[in-house]
């Protein structure tokens, strides 16, 4: 079995964002020489996220609505973990959306369902954060 790792670099210039990585991915996946296996892309920060979804415009204005309402970024003042700090609806964000995905890898392809992608999804930008790329298989 081969394996691969690579870190990928991210510095989102606004407080939220939601960034396709699936060109990322498919490039080290090339890199990899891996025809068979899986791949495992881990957001490593923990305020950021990776997940699976649409690339659509609507969703992911519908995402943001969505998170503000559940874990609203002020009055900041209402989480304890603020104390000093103004990220705590990031924490929980990152919590809902998730930490982290697998996809398998078939004949050298993400094996994706129809409209899949895989996005990088920053709820305390501002400061570079990384991304584990970990590629197993044959």
């Amino acid at each position: 079995m081969k394996t691969y790792r690579k870190e990928l670099w991210f510095e989102v210039p606004t407080r939220r964002a939601f960034i396709n990585i699936t060109p990322h991915i498919n490039t080290c996946l090339a890199e990899s020489k891996i025809k068979e296996g899986l791949v495992l892309v881990n957001a490593m920060h923990i305020t950021a996220s990776v997940f699976i979804n649409d690339d659509e415009s609507g969703l992911h204005h519908d995402y943001e609505v969505w998170l503000e309402k559940l874990a609203p970024h002020e009055p900041v003042s209402g989480y304890r973990h603020n104390r000093g700090e103004d990220n705590a609806d990031a924490h929980m964000k990152r919590q809902v959306m998730g930490r982290e995905v697998v996809v398998a890898v078939t004949d050298g392809q993400l094996d994706f369902g129809t409209w899949e992608q895989i996005f990088y999804g920053e709820f305390d930008g501002r400061r570079k954060k990384r991304v584990l790329v970990k590629i197993i298989g044959e």
